[in-house]
């Protein structure tokens, strides 16, 4: 048997929708149970359309209680939990079940969403993160990547058993639940699109400073007990990730305010200065000055003052007063160079791509690292005849090297640069892709000039606009997603050489446009549909 439960506080306005999102599955579902939070506005209209849905009244307890409450009324086999202004498409329940009979140890299966609007239109492709290591490791280090609740079916009885949601959470509840399973139990995932999240402006989301709270204090709750290195630093990496993520939401709400109601648009930015250290802030912080001038220095007091320059005959230059840099090989007799950071941060981010028959250059340790099991076929590609390891032989720039239409995926990272005709370079990768392929590529900005073997090549540096002419002319524009990565900071000591073991992932997640040390592009080619995963740092482009 297979249930739904529904909760609703105030969202009647939309209950009729996720009703029949549930009464159209492709596998009909033996419960459907709206759990009414103490609404005001009178869901039970609705639920006396149906009647074969169930509807249970409580006084407003929470999120947490209310599914708790549809947990213990139920007596399927498999449940799921669809908040009222949300959707279920017609495959999600067959879909997870599926996944659970052919997993019969895992708890939950999750899928893939996508974003509509107020009226219900569809306002983004698929979202979806996949597992590429430990779930619960990588849930502690990279936040909530299931990311919406609907999209999990869970084995009822287990999730009785690990006594549900906790009440004690008036948020990020499902969060906490997610490290809990991963903890003692196991999850599996899926990429199909089984449900869709409604975002109207009132969602419990939007209260950033209350969701980054609950978030630390989910994180918190890890440390209890006896816990190993392994996880305490995964929960240092999650806090960060979870402070970089909201203060970035806060201070994206902050620039689309700026117009219109300016005074809000600095009381969001002075909330999010107390969110996290003011460098976190210091991009966001220096657009709005230049909106709005001195206004906003003086609405924001002292704290203003951590971003603006130093006086003039003040600076100390310490270690960097030098005209050596500290190291000549970009920091890799040092440790991993600051560029590579965010190379693999990206390709971290976007790792759902690489599958298939995939494509890399010089090696495939990328493909592998990132893609594992996903990947049917490796292809690498070189210049040199004896490189061992080519599968493919030729420049990048020369027709007839790549086949036509042939790769799921394209890896091209820091390689674009050493190709002196570059606008060939992009053709032949447009060609090379399978419709619907995805091109996962990044090029140079602020760097040094390799001193070795790639000196004598190392034609150019590319700005995001640059970059993003560059693969208008073999890619729709409107399949393209482009950032840059870097700062001040990270581009001096990158440019010095320093690791990235020597200074911290705050510092280099700022970013500032002026000072791109890394552009990354992902880039589909017309056609199929391509799987496109999203993740909390995705909406907090740059």
């Amino acid at each position: 048997m297979i249930a739904v439960v529904i909760t609703t506080y105030n969202h009647t306005r939309f209950l009729e929708e996720a009703i029949q999102s549930c009464l159209r599955q492709s596998r009909p579902m033996d419960e459907i149970i709206v759990v009414d939070d103490g609404s005001t506005d009178n869901p039970a209209s609705v639920v006396e359309r149906h009647p074969g849905v169930r509807l249970i009244r409580q006084d407003n307890c929470g999120l947490a209680a209310a599914r708790n409450t549809g947990l213990a009324a139920s007596r399927s086999d498999y449940i799921t939990f669809l908040d009222a202004d949300d959707r279920l498409l017609p495959n999600a329940m067959e879909t997870g079940v599926r996944m659970l009979v052919a997993h019969p140890d895992t708890v939950l299966a999750y899928g893939a969403h996508r974003f509509i609007n107020g009226s219900g239109a569809i306002d983004s492709d698929k979202h979806h993160i996949a597992l590429v290591e430990d779930p619960y490791v990588q849930l502690l280090r990279t936040g909530n990547f299931i990311a919406m609740h609907a999209t999990v079916v869970y084995r009822r009885e287990r999730l009785a058993a690990m006594g549900g949601f906790d009440v004690s959470m008036r948020s990020c509840e499902d969060y906490e639940l997610f490290l809990r399973i991963a903890r003692r139990g196991s999850i599996v995932t899926h990429d199909d699109v089984v449900a869709e999240y409604r975002m109207h402006g009132d969602n419990m989301s939007k209260n950033r400073s209350m969701m980054l709270a609950a978030a630390l204090s989910v994180l918190d709750k890890q440390l209890a007990g006896p816990v190993d290195d392994g996880v305490r630093l995964a929960v240092r990496d999650g806090r960060r990730f979870w402070k970089t993520y909201y203060t970035g939401e806060l201070t994206t709400d902050a620039l689309r305010a700026i117009r219109a109601e300016p005074a809000k648009a600095i009381r969001m930015l002075r909330q999010a200065l107390q969110m996290s250290p003011p460098i976190t802030l210091q991009t966001a912080a220096f657009k709005i000055t230049r909106k709005v001038g001195r206004h906003v220095q003086r609405l924001l007091g002292a704290s203003g003052a951590d971003w603006r320059a130093p006086r003039v005959g003040s600076v100390q230059f310490g270690d960097f007063a030098r005209t050596m840099p500290m190291s000549r090989s970009f920091g890799y007799d040092r440790g991993k160079p600051i560029d590579r950071y965010y190379i693999e941060n990206f390709l971290q981010l976007n790792a759902a791509d690489i599958h298939g028959r995939v494509l890399e250059i010089g090696d495939n340790s990328y493909t592998m690292h990132f893609g594992g099991a996903h990947v049917v076929k490796s292809d690498v590609l070189h210049v040199d005849p004896d490189d061992p390891n080519a599968t493919i032989i030729g420049d990048l720039s020369q027709p007839g090297v790549l086949p036509p239409n042939a790769f799921d995926c394209i890896i091209l990272t820091q390689t674009l640069h050493l190709i002196f005709d570059m606008s060939a370079a992009v053709a032949a990768l447009a060609e090379a892709l399978k419709p619907g392929g995805v091109l996962l590529l990044t090029v140079p900005g602020i760097t040094p000039v390799d001193r070795g073997e790639w000196g004598s090549t190392w034609f150019w540096s590319l700005t995001q606009a640059a970059l993003a002419k560059l693969l208008a002319k073999s890619f729709s524009t409107a399949n393209m997603a482009l950032e840059t990565h870097g700062n001040v900071f990270a581009a001096v000591c990158f440019l010095q050489g320093l690791a990235k073991e020597e200074v911290s992932d705050q510092k280099l997640d700022v970013r500032d446009t002026a000072y791109p040390i890394v552009v990354t592009a992902r880039v589909v080619k017309d056609g199929l549909t391509a799987d496109q995963p999203g993740s909390r740092t995705a909406n907090v482009t740059a």
